[in-house]
């Protein structure tokens, strides 16, 4: 399914990351189930070996390069749809502790056969984040909490940042087009510090992390539930 081994190899050193032959295989196994499945449930736009590789994969795995994820961190990945960037960064990084988050079960289960296929453990919440985290079984609980997603700054801290324990970090995963500061009020209102943002380049196409330090709790009234946060961003 992905390009050969060494083409493969190739774009990881370009990005400074090492590609083995277990990942390799790994990854390849990932791609050619992620185009099988999303023939019958949505779940990709990009379905050509390349893109797979670039945009999802490198894209997903290139947090743990700008990005400090502590040796056997817990990471909840929020609305993380076909697992990225979570499961691709626990290949990367088997020591990390991953718990995929997605309001749709018919991307839960998806995840549940793939992580299955991949002999790889991950704890599976099919739930609402702003539902979510309001349970202590969750809340305040991670180490990271992460979001590679369209939605803006202010909604997505609202979303994540709730599930950072303190001392702990939201890592946003955006484009560059966003006015980014538009959600700094948010950020402050959840506890979080003062954002750092990390610009970069994924071939010929820029990408953005915003890394958030969760430096207080988050007031039990945040999130909001669901009508109030389309009502008005924070």
């Amino acid at each position: 399914m992905l390009p050969d081994f060494d083409f493969c190899s190739d774009i990881f050193e370009k990005n400074a990351l090492n590609l083995t032959d277990e990942l390799y295989n790994k990854l390849d196994t990932y791609a050619e189930f992620l185009v099988e499945y999303n023939k019958n449930v949505n779940l990709t736009a990009i379905t050509a070996p390349e893109e797979i590789l670039v945009k999802h994969f490198i894209d997903s795995i290139l947090l743990c390069k700008y990005a400090d994820i502590p040796e056997n961190a817990s990471l909840i990945d929020v609305g993380t749809g076909a697992g990225f960037p979570s499961v691709p960064l626990k290949l990367y990084r088997p020591d990390i502790k991953i718990t995929l988050l997605d309001s749709l079960n018919k991307r839960i289960v998806f995840l549940e056969k793939l992580c299955t296929l991949l002999d790889i453990h991950a704890d599976f919440v099919h739930e609402r984040a702003e539902i979510a985290s309001k349970n202590s079984q969750f809340r305040e609980c991670f180490d990271i909490a992460c979001a590679r997603a369209v939605a803006n700054m202010s909604l997505l801290s609202e979303l994540c940042i709730p599930f950072v324990k303190a001392g702990g970090h939201f890592m946003a995963m955006k484009g560059p087009s966003e006015d980014i500061s538009l959600g700094f009020k948010a950020v402050e209102l959840l506890g979080g510090g003062e954002p750092q943002i990390i610009d970069y380049q994924l071939e010929d196409e820029s990408r953005r992390i915003v890394l958030v330090k969760k430096i207080s709790h988050t007031p039990t009234k945040y999130p909001r539930n669901s009508s109030q946060i389309k009502k008005k961003l924070l």
